[in-house]
């Protein structure tokens, strides 16, 4: 998987922790408040982090929008299996993610 198709750097290396399955670097990326949204439904943002990451990742990246943040590509969890995904990462001005969308992308 080419992670330099994400071009924002923030983004980018929020996404290779949660590749690598390192929680406490992919939070180290977060603002404290961060919020999580799930198919547009808020979520516990650190109990998804804690449950999630290192058993939840991209296979590759279809598609990259909206300045390097939102990415689209095959997902792999081991609860659900295969499916597209995207993760979309708002960033404020000092350089945090205060809010990540995660869902089932449309095809």
């Amino acid at each position: 998987m080419d992670i330099q198709k994400v071009t924002d750097s923030t983004a980018r290396a929020a996404l290779d922790a949660w590749q690598k399955g390192d929680g406490p670097t992919f939070l180290s990326f977060f603002a404290p408040e961060a919020q999580l949204f799930d198919d547009g439904h808020p979520r516990d943002f650190r109990r998804f982090v804690a449950e999630a990451c290192g058993h939840e990742r991209f296979t590759d990246i279809d598609k990259v929008a909206n300045e390097g943040r939102d990415i689209y590509g095959p997902f792999h969890t081991e609860q659900w299996g295969d499916f597209n995904a995207y993760f979309k990462f708002h960033i404020n001005d000092q350089g945090k993610i205060t809010r990540l969308d995660i869902g089932q992308a449309s095809d």
